[in-house]
C-alpha cells in the first residue's frame, strides 16, 4: 500500500473511532425484541410488557415481547446470549436466571459470567404467600399448624425448580419445620393457574403476578415475604411481623444485553430505562401490581447480580438443592 493510501485508510479508521458513540444516538432505528425466558402471565412477563410499552413510545419503534420459556429460563437466556450484540435483542432476566441458576445447575448452555452485559435493574418484586381459598388457614400461624398436622400432604407450586419462589418456600419449610411437597412448573402463570384450580394448596409468587387474583378472591394471601408491607396489598402482613421474625425473601427483574454489545448502546438503553421508570404513571402501574421500581446503572446492576449469586449459592449448598 502506498503512503497516500495508507494515510487515507488511517484517517478513515480514526474518523470511524471518533464517531463510534454516534451509533447510540440513532439507536434504535427499528423494532427491538425483548425476550422473556418464561411463559406469559408470570411476574417477569408482566413487568416486561410494562417496560416494552413505555420504551416503545420513547424510541418511536416497537419493543416486541417474545416469550421463550423452558429449563428455568435457560432457553430464553441462551437465545439472547447467542444473539447479535447490537442492542436489538434484549433479555428481561430475573434473580433466578441471573443469580440462582449458575449455582443450581452444574452446566448451563452459556457462560453465566461472560454471556451478558447488565443494563439496569427494573423492579424489586416481593413475594406473596398464597393459598387456595379451600385451605382453612387464614394466617401464617394457622397454616404452619395445619402443615405440621399433615406432613407431606400439602403441596406447593413454583415457577420452576430453584427459582426465587421455590427457594423462599424451602427457607419457610426450614424455619417452620414443616414438610411440604414441591410441584415445579414452567413459569409463574401455570403455577398460579393450578393453585387457583386447587391442584396444589400453596404458592410463594411475586405480588406482581398474583395481586389481581388475590384481589379478585381467587386466592388468599396469608403474608408477604419482604421486610415491609406492599402498597398493592396493604392489609396483608409480612411473615416477619406475624410468624417468622426476620424472614425476608424477594425477587427482582432486570434488563440485560448480549455480551459485547457496544458500551454506548448499553449506556443509552440504561439511561432510557431510568427515564421510563422515573415517570410517575409507570411507577404507579408497577406499585399497583406489587412491585417497586428500581433503575440502576449497568455497574450497579452487575454488582447486585454478583452479590445475590453469592448469597443464593450458600442457600443452595446448605439445603442440598439440586435439579440436575
Amino acid at each position: 500500500m502506498t503512503f497516500p493510501r495508507l494515510a487515507i485508510a488511517a484517517t478513515v479508521a480514526l474518523l470511524a473511532l471518533a464517531h463510534a458513540p454516534g451509533f447510540a444516538q440513532s439507536f434504535p432505528s427499528r423494532a427491538v425484541t425483548l425476550v422473556v425466558p418464561f411463559p406469559p402471565g408470570g411476574g417477569t412477563d408482566t413487568g416486561a410488557r410494562v417496560l416494552a410499552d413505555q420504551l416503545g413510545k420513547r424510541w418511536g419503534h416497537p419493543v416486541v415481547v417474545e416469550n421463550k420459556g423452558g429449563a428455568a429460563g435457560q432457553i430464553g437466556a441462551d437465545f439472547v446470549a447467542k444473539a447479535k450484540p447490537d442492542g436489538y435483542t434484549l433479555l428481561l432476566g430475573n434473580i433466578g436466571t441471573q443469580s440462582i441458576n449458575p449455582s443450581l445447575y452444574s452446566k448451563l448452555p452459556y457462560n453465566a459470567d461472560t454471556a451478558f452485559a447488565p443494563v439496569s435493574l427494573v423492579a424489586e418484586l416481593p413475594l406473596a404467600m398464597m393459598v387456595n381459598p379451600s385451605v382453612p388457614a387464614k394466617t401464617p400461624a394457622e397454616f404452619i399448624a395445619l402443615a405440621k398436622s399433615k406432613p407431606g400432604q400439602i403441596t406447593y407450586s413454583s415457577s420452576g425448580a430453584g427459582g426465587a419462589p421455590h427457594l423462599a418456600a424451602e427457607v419457610f419449610k426450614d424455619q417452620t419445620g414443616t414438610f411440604l411437597v414441591h410441584v415445579p412448573y414452567r413459569g409463574g402463570g401455570p403455577a398460579i393457574a393450578d393453585l387457583i384450580a386447587g391442584h396444589v394448596q400453596l404458592s410463594f409468587m411475586t405480588v406482581l403476578e398474583a395481586s389481581g387474583n388475590i384481589k379478585a378472591g381467587k386466592l388468599r394471601a396469608l403474608a408477604v415475604t419482604g421486610d415491609k408491607r406492599v402498597s398493592a396489598l396493604p392489609d396483608v402482613p409480612t411473615l416477619s411481623e406475624t410468624a417468622l421474625p426476620g424472614f425476608n425473601a424477594i425477587s427482582w427483574i432486570g434488563l440485560l444485553a448480549p455480551a459485547a454489545t457496544p458500551k454506548d448502546i448499553v449506556d443509552k438503553i440504561a439511561a432510557d430505562v431510568r427515564a421510563v421508570l422515573a415517570d410517575e404513571e409507570v411507577k404507579a402501574r408497577i406499585v399497583a401490581l406489587g412491585g417497586v421500581t428500581r433503575a440502576t446503572t449497568p455497574q450497579e446492576f452487575g454488582k447486585l447480580i454478583a452479590d445475590d449469586r453469592q448469597r443464593y449459592a450458600q442457600v443452595i449448598r446448605s439445603r442440598n438443592i439440586t435439579v440436575d
